[in-house]
């Protein structure tokens, strides 16, 4: 059995995250990723979309077991209690994944209170309901909230300064992004290649555990990542795309035809954003380039009125999505996308990429190195 030290840190049975991808549902695919062996984590940023992105909303509340007429925190009672119940015969283990940056710093606080809330008045989903993995902002200020409440703590980054920063903020466990990530996507373009290994080296001699995010789609490069030095991978497009995801069928649709060379970056809600090349998209990259061109230069640029016709245009776009207008629709999707060609179970799509990375990592001494 492929084991890890992040499978004993979180008591997971394959060294796998599925990565808790937003604003979308995807409170379905979590528990059949617990269930599968592998660290679920749900969304939990499609609570803010009731007024933009009513699709997403309805289909947020709806999967997660609640109505979108139920107040913010009983939907994420009802999703915690849910999640909880679909995993307790297999004991898998869950968290939520929170934006935290300064913009969403409010919605932050109520989300990880209300999961607090949720674990202390039952006591038996802290046998579960284990993690809280904070990403877009600064870990700094949550350490003693969320450590102080029992909850193991990851953190996503996209450099070695951020991962200095969450050893020194208290952080369990950094996720180390590559370029390749979909959707929300760094703003140096540091690949998977050269981001995993050092951070593994700058966190040499620390109890800050390791894995990595942005390109990990199946055997071959959780293989890879383990040869780096990780103690495991997250991965998010991969998972989008199974039987089970609660993703729109032409979100689905579309990462399994995206193809070669089949994603472009352009505007993201909160900076890049990893798109399936569409020509909504390439429209969407013309006018990134057009209106925000300093998004190419690895820096924020103003909130101006060109900013807000693109921001507008997103919208749109996975509204869209929703709606099944292929025509106007925007699909965020990592550059795996052009590696997925199916939709299989989770539990089918674990045990595929497991036994594949044991047998490669079993055969390399007999099949690459000489007698």
């Amino acid at each position: 059995m492929l084991k890890s030290k992040l499978c004993d840190f979180l008591g997971i049975k394959h060294p796998i995250i599925q990565a808790g991808m937003g604003p979308f549902s995807n409170n379905k695919l979590c528990i059949a990723s617990a269930n599968a062996g592998v660290l679920g984590l749900l969304s939990t940023s499609g609570i803010n979309t009731k007024d933009s992105q009513p699709g997403i909303f309805k289909s947020f509340a709806e999967t997660g077991g609640a109505s979108p007429d139920d107040d913010k925190e009983t939907i994420f009672r009802k999703i915690f209690k849910q999640t909880f119940e679909g995993t307790k015969k297999k004991k898998g283990i869950f968290g939520i994944n929170v934006m935290v940056s300064a913009e969403l710093k409010d919605s932050a606080e109520f989300i990880i209170n209300t999961a607090i809330a949720a674990r202390e008045e039952n006591p038996q989903l802290k046998e579960q309901f284990k993690v809280i993995f904070t990403s877009a902002g600064d870990p700094m200020p949550w350490g003693e909230k969320i450590k102080g409440a029992g909850f193991k703590w990851l953190h996503v980054v996209p450099s070695v300064k951020g991962a200095q920063r969450c050893q020194k903020a208290g952080v369990d466990l950094v996720v180390a992004s590559g370029h390749e990530g979909g959707f929300h996507t760094s703003w140096e373009p540091i690949h998977s290649m050269v981001l995993l290994p050092a951070v593994v080296e700058a966190m040499a001699g620390s109890n800050v555990l390791v894995a990595g995010a942005g390109g990990f789609c199946d055997g071959k490069s959780l293989a890879a990542a383990l040869a780096l030095g990780a103690a495991g991978v997250q991965m998010g497009t991969r998972f989008l795309a199974t039987e089970e995801s609660d993703f729109a069928k032409l979100w689905k649709e579309g990462v399994v035809k995206a193809g070669d060379r089949g994603t472009l970056v352009a505007r993201g809600f909160v900076g890049p954003a990893r798109w399936v090349k569409t020509a909504t998209s390439l429209k969407h990259q013309e006018n990134t380039l057009k209106y925000t061109p300093e998004l190419y230069l690895d820096r924020p640029g103003e909130m101006n009125e060109g900013a807000l016709k693109l921001i507008a245009n997103e919208i749109e776009g996975m509204n869209a999505v929703y709606a099944g207008d292929e025509s106007k629709a925007l699909i965020a999707g990592g550059e795996c996308a052009q590696r997925v060609n199916d939709l299989p179970k989770v539990q089918e799509l674990v045990d595929r990429i497991v036994k594949d990375a044991e047998n490669i990592i079993s055969g390399l001494a007999k099949k690459h190195i000489a007698p």
